[in-house]
Parts: C-alpha cells; structure tokens; sequence
C-alpha cells in the first residue's frame, strides 16, 4: 500500500488532446502547425530517425519559456491525470511530451523500446522533459525503474523532473525508495512543498531519517530547512520534544511557523506545553491560513 491514490482510468490519447489544445492557445501558428504535422507523422511509426530527432528540435519551434495556464486549464489537467497539472512546464516540456503522446500509438513494445533509447541519448534538457512526463505516458507501471533512475540522478534538474510536481512517485515507489526522495531533496537543497503526496506518505521511518538527518547538521554547526518539520509533525512524541523546543527557539520566524504546524499536526500528549508560550504566533497563523505551502515558499526565496 503507498498511502496515496493511484488513478487506473487514464487515458493518454485525453490528454494528447488537451495538451495541443492548451498549447494552441500559447504558441505562434507556425509552431503549434509544426509540431501538429510533426505528430501526424509520428502517429504514421515512421523510421526511429524521425522520432529522435523531432523530440530534439521541439524548443527550437516553440520556444523555452515557462508557461501560464487558467484555473480551468490545470482543472481540466487534474480531471483527465489524477494529482498532476503542468505547473512549472515550458512550451518545449510539454511540446516534447506531446510527440511522444502521439508516438504511443504505435503500442507498448515499439514505444517502450524508442522511450528507452531516447532517455539513454538525452542530453539534460532533453531527459528533464522525459522524466516530467513520465505520469503522462501509458503503460505507467513499466516506468518504475527509469523513475528511480533519475531519483538517482547527480544532475539537480533531473532528479527535480520526478520529484516536483510529479505524482509518480507517491503512487508508484514504495516507502523506502519515496523516503529517499524527500531525504535527497534536503540533501540537494531542493525545496519539500513540491512534492507529491508528502502529508499521505508522510511515515514514522521518514521521520525518525529527517530528525536524524537534523542532528547532523546541528551537529555540524549548520542550519535545518524548516520544511523537514512537516513529515515529523503526525509522529512527534516525547523522544522528539527536545528537537521541536529546538525549532521553536530559533530566531527565524518562518522556523518557529514550522515547528508549530508540526505540533499541530501531532498526537503528541505534550504539544499543548510546548505550544503555549507562542499563542500570539499561532494566532497569526491562524488568521492568515499559514501552512506548510508557505512555510516552503520562504524556503525557495532563500
């Protein structure tokens, strides 16, 4: 059990559809006509050639850029692929992913087979956009090992494309490899409110790794993210008060904040003492609906 809902009705012929729609809307008519008639030819298996090649010269046509999307657009994006919508995707990321959405229909081994070779040539522009996509493909179960591949990645941005905004992880990868996820993020610096599923696998090993992983690093003199706090919080018990009166002591606000959403979130007999001397604190947290989403976007502007 991963704790986390799996969707086992998505259609990616729905969301090709969508894709090129949205897309229709943001990019200049020569480029949304290129990478339509690219798709058409794909949609034909042509030689791998082709494939290869037009995966590599999407951004060349539709540009880099980071795009926006409308309420409606990111509903539509939930409705049709539970847990994910394109926050955070350039026009060539999701042009990328709409060429191979359109190659899949040349059915599981031909598609599996060219994926795999393409992800074994990328370059890391090319992989970031493999590795995002890969909740969008069919056959989801076989990407199991390919996302654990680039969990392993040296290369930031790659390991980013599977751990932000990427709902694989949390419904796919069991507890210790989904642990690793969130202790490497730490490790790289990488900031906890983007990834999927973080409250519901939220489990007592990953907190006991997180506040070993925090005594390290007050051990050696250094600071702790204040977003570590978050998967600790449901699991807090005595063992830990000491670590949490820790938090709460420090001079930054935004570490404070934390430590009382953790408490919050805990069964813990002693929160209330530990609470106390902070009503002003958590009063403003309250009137401003503070949660962990803010507490990580002051992470990511450090």
């Amino acid at each position: 059990m991963t704790g986390f809902n799996r969707q086992t009705d998505y259609d990616y012929k729905e969301m090709r559809a969508a894709i090129i729609k949205w897309l229709e809307a943001k990019l200049k008519a020569e480029s949304l006509e290129w990478l339509q008639s690219t798709g058409e030819k794909l949609a034909d298996n042509p030689e791998d050639w082709f494939l290869y090649t037009s995966f590599s010269a999407v951004p060349r046509h539709t540009g880099k850029e980071e795009l926006s999307f409308s309420d409606d657009e990111l509903a539509e994006a939930e409705s049709i692929r539970q847990n994910w919508t394109p926050i955070g995707w350039t026009a060539g990321q999701l042009g990328r992913v709409y060429l191979l959405l359109t190659f899949a229909d040349a059915g599981e081994e031909e598609f599996l087979d060219k994926i795999e070779k393409i992800f074994l040539t990328s370059d890391m522009s090319e992989a970031v956009s493999l590795y995002k996509g890969i909740p969008l493909y069919p056959y989801q179960e076989k990407f199991k090992k390919r996302a654990a591949e680039g969990v392993r990645s040296n290369m930031t941005n790659v390991f980013n494309a599977v751990a932000h905004h990427n709902p694989f992880p949390a419904e796919y990868m069991d507890e210790g490899a989904y642990n690793q996820i969130v202790l490497k993020a730490l490790f790289v610096e990488s900031v906890l409110y983007k990834i999927v599923g973080l409250d519901e696998r939220a489990n007592e090993t990953l907190a006991n790794i997180m506040v070993e992983y925090a005594h390290e690093r007050w051990s050696a003199g250094r600071e702790v993210s204040p977003e570590l706090w978050r998967p600790v919080g449901p699991f807090i018990t005595e063992a830990y008060a000491d670590d949490i009166q820790k938090v709460l002591d420090h001079p930054d606000k935004t570490h404070k904040q934390a430590a009382i959403l953790a408490l919050m979130s805990s069964d813990y007999s002693g929160k209330d003492d530990l609470l106390e001397p902070h009503q002003g604190l958590i009063s403003e947290i309250e009137e401003n609906n503070i949660g962990w989403d803010d507490i990580g976007k002051e992470v990511e502007k450090d």
